[in-house]
């Protein structure tokens, strides 16, 4: 496709400028939505990085970070000083949708989640402790240190237990960790949010969390798997016990 041609596309199917919220989720289902209204079939050329800028009044990095996690997912080929190339049909439908669990009861679809969850998180943890930079281990700190005040004065720390959980998935530096964990957000903040009324639920795991750190921070991945493992143990421990 033409410049030109590609243009005139923009206009005719225009994108409008977004709000600054939750802005790579929006830049995502702008694309898509783009690509269903322009009738975009594989092999043909997307808007260049700086007419997406324009269009959604993103920066450039927002629209990398999208760029990004379209071509771990096969959607997108970038060809070096030609651009991005659509590989395989999208659509709202197909795109976005989260992995959902069927599970009868709170119990069972917490322990189908965990199960995948230590599959995944033991790796993150592991490929954290190889690949962690020093502003990683800084935002790792600082958000251990909440978590521990919160904990200490409230006896729970839900929202910022994720927090720190979520620091390590961003020190692994593969974005594949972030969008299996965005697909299963839903799933997966279960485990924050008080399950079975319970606000002392997985709280035995709470000292873990600052040797995990440790581990990490010593660029160790075989503890840093241990301490994982402690953790998650504890929580299957607590789903166990707590559903009777």
């Amino acid at each position: 496709m033409s410049r030109g041609h590609m243009d005139q596309t923009l206009e005719k199917h225009a994108m409008a400028p977004l709000p600054v919220m939750d802005r790579v989720r929006q830049v995502e289902g702008a694309l898509v939505e783009f690509v269903e209204r322009a009738d975009l079939k594989p092999g043909s050329r997307l808007p260049a990085e700086r007419e997406l800028m324009s269009a959604l009044g993103v920066g450039r990095s927002t629209i990398r970070e999208v760029i990004r996690k379209f071509q771990a997912l096969g959607i997108i080929d970038s060809r070096k000083g030609s651009g991005n190339y659509l590989l395989k049909p999208i659509s709202t439908a197909t795109v976005h949708m989260p992995l959902s669990i069927e599970a009868e009861s709170l119990r069972d679809a917490l322990l189908m989640t965990l199960e995948v969850r230590r599959g995944i998180e033991v790796e993150a943890s592991m490929a954290a402790a190889r690949r962690r930079t020093d502003d990683d281990i800084e935002t790792m700190r600082l958000r251990l240190e909440e978590m521990e005040r919160v904990h200490l004065a409230e006896g729970t720390s839900g929202k910022a237990d994720l927090a720190f959980h979520l620091s390590i998935y961003d020190a692994t530096h593969n974005s594949l960790f972030k969008q299996l964990l965005e697909q299963m957000r839903e799933g997966f903040e279960r485990f924050w949010s008080k399950p079975f009324d319970r606000p002392d639920f997985a709280s035995r795991s709470f000292p873990f969390h600052r040797t995990l750190f440790n581990a990490i921070v010593a660029a160790d991945p075989v503890a840093a798997r241990q301490e994982t493992l402690k953790i998650l143990a504890i929580v299957e421990e607590d789903i166990k016990d707590m559903s009777k």
